[in-house]
């Protein structure tokens, strides 16, 4: 799955929102809170662009391409209930979401980073798709090696508290219990969901 390399404070800037959480990004778009290429007097925003703006924040946010993007999106559609909740869910739901939201990591990039490299089980089975779908009752824990429980205790320690009702985390045991499932109100990326679905319907 392909991913964003490029200046990420730039991306933080445009969308007007931390969707990159280094520590490094987060500096230099403070710096600059305004968005990139503002020193010249720019247009009203379209409602296209507003649109588009909204879903640009879920692609970065949970590090996807477009395409991966409407993959979700047909999927969210053909599920009983709310689309544009049901995609948003499907997101929070991502294996490198849990990984970060449960507190294993400081970002989302490096949790896909751990989950590439193996580092994780779910349900005692080795997963490195950070794409994976957990349901509810699923168990994640780091692999049983001394040097990644140690980087993963000091990370989960630099990480501080997780704020997930849904997840429930072991720093002693680094072990986290996806307790139930998310709901819409308990996603992580604050976006109009709305203005990305009728984008995605055109």
């Amino acid at each position: 799955m392909g991913r964003y390399t490029g200046p990420k404070a730039r991306i933080n800037r445009r969308l007007g929102f931390q969707v990159f959480e280094s520590a490094g990004a987060v500096r230099a778009s403070e710096r600059k809170e305004y968005p990139p290429g503002m020193a010249q007097r720019r247009r009203k925003t379209s409602n296209y662009g507003l649109a588009l703006v909204e879903k640009q924040k879920i692609k970065f946010y949970y590090g996807f391409r477009e395409k991966h993007l409407r993959r979700y999106f047909d999927k969210a559609r053909h599920t009983k209930g709310n689309t544009g909740e049901n995609l948003m869910i499907l997101c929070e739901r991502r294996l490198d979401n849990v990984v970060r939201r449960a507190g294993f990591t400081l970002t989302r990039p490096q949790a896909r980073q751990g989950i590439v490299h193996g580092h994780f089980l779910v349900n005692g089975r080795r997963v490195d798709r950070p794409s994976f779908i957990v349901r509810a009752g699923d168990v994640v824990t780091v692999k049983n090696r001394p040097n990644l429980s140690q980087l993963y205790k000091e990370l989960s320690e630099a990480a501080g508290e997780p704020e997930c009702g849904w997840i429930n985390f072991d720093r002693s045991e680094l072990k986290a219990i996806v307790t139930s499932l998310p709901t819409f109100d308990e996603v992580s990326l604050p976006v109009n969901v709305g203005q990305v679905v009728a984008f995605l319907s055109r």
